[in-house]
């Protein structure tokens, strides 16, 4: 009997998986590349997780440190263009899109299958993509046995947002949430444009004295989001799903305690240091 209902459980749990994933999901992108399962963006998060944490430290224990600042130059550049182009046609579709009614309020997904509608989509799904990519940020640092910049905050931030994302792009590809995406990949264009600067060697750290000021522009980022997606629990018959409402906004709520933490941990730590620097006095004085 127990065993009968076991698999009657499972089976029910089977039958409201592929419920969702194939009845309540948008079939415009049930084809795509990924986009049929989340098991394998799963999948890529967790070996990413393993990798960087565990594996790959190991296989570098008793290596010496790769020389990627060639790559890292060029990698930097890569994540500069892609994040400007989908900044641009965030903003450039969706007022193709939702010209003259763009309600940034409240904007329900369009899921019909015009021209415009469908290119959103698609612009969604490349910054799927994206957040893909953005692996190598910290597998670089493992191949160059910088194990002290791979903090929890960063691993977590990395690991969870391609999955995130899958199912933003697989439920709501479009409508209120393109303003999330797109505020992210501002960020991110000033964002690597620091690590483009850094990549190019020491004799550049004098143009990257604003690290401190990106930190905060990720915080601000985060609040903006949060106002963004919250905004519509105070609104009725918006049409944009409650549960995506909670979804962005407890994402934005969860990083930017992790990143003002770490903001107070490495700039208040710093600030009073300088505090306490002895001061060196001159005759003169």
């Amino acid at each position: 009997m127990d065993t009968m209902n076991e698999t009657l459980a499972s089976s029910g749990l089977m039958d409201l998986y592929l419920e969702i994933m194939y009845n309540k999901s948008d079939p415009r992108v049930q084809d795509w590349p990924m986009m049929s399962s989340p098991l394998p963006t799963l999948l890529l998060c967790m070996t990413y997780v393993y990798f960087v944490k565990w594996l790959g430290p190991r296989i570098m224990r008793n290596r010496k440190p790769f020389d990627l600042r060639r790559v890292l130059v060029a990698y930097n550049i890569l994540q500069v263009s892609y994040n400007a182009w989908l900044f641009y046609e965030a903003r450039i579709s969706g007022d193709w899109v939702y010209l003259n009614r763009y309600n940034i309020r409240c904007q329900p997904v369009d899921y019909s299958n015009s021209p415009a509608a469908k290119y959103i989509a698609a612009i969604c799904w490349w910054y799927f993509i994206c957040k893909l990519t953005e692996f190598f940020d910290t597998i670089s640092f493992v191949l160059r046995k910088k194990n002290d910049h791979i903090s929890w905050l960063h691993v977590i931030h990395h690991g969870t947002m391609p999955l995130s994302v899958w199912f933003g792009v697989k439920f709501t590809p479009g409508g209120h949430s393109t303003f999330f995406g797109m505020l992210n990949t501002f960020v991110h264009i000033v964002m690597y444009s620091y690590y483009l600067l850094a990549s190019f060697g020491p004799k550049y750290q004098k143009y990257i004295w604003w690290k401190k000021y990106l930190t905060a522009l990720q915080m601000v980022h985060f609040v903006l989001i949060m106002l963004h997606s919250f905004q519509l629990l105070f609104r009725e018959n918006c049409g944009y799903p409650v549960f995506f409402v909670w979804w962005i906004g407890c994402h934005a709520i969860m990083f930017y305690v992790f990143f003002t933490g770490f903001f107070k941990e490495k700039y208040g730590k710093a600030s009073q240091i300088l505090k306490n620097k002895p001061q060196i006095t001159t005759k003169e004085e």
